[in-house]
């Protein structure tokens, strides 16, 4: 059975959020630094745009868009885990 291409664009973006949080803090990290402050108030809503974008526009086929936004939430929440306060 085929999975329909709208299910796989729809749990793309879905996907998409936590990848896109996850790019914004990361971006605020290597511009400022380990004390970033308020810079992902800046950096995470785009971020979050940019993701969404990439999981709805045809760049590449929806099943590839979707392996690579939720590997890539997969990998901050885990890089979130190593990273985070003790």
């Amino acid at each position: 059975m085929r999975i329909p291409s709208w299910v796989l664009i729809t749990t793309a973006v879905v996907a998409a959020l936590p990848f896109g949080w996850g790019l914004g803090v990361l971006v605020a990290y290597l511009i400022a630094g380990p004390n970033f402050g308020q810079l992902p108030v800046l950096t995470v809503p785009i971020s979050l745009v940019v993701s969404v974008a990439f999981a709805l526009l045809p760049v590449l086929s929806p099943g590839k868009r979707l392996t690579i936004l939720a590997g890539g939430a997969a990998a901050f929440v885990v890089l979130g885990a190593l990273v985070g306060p003790r």
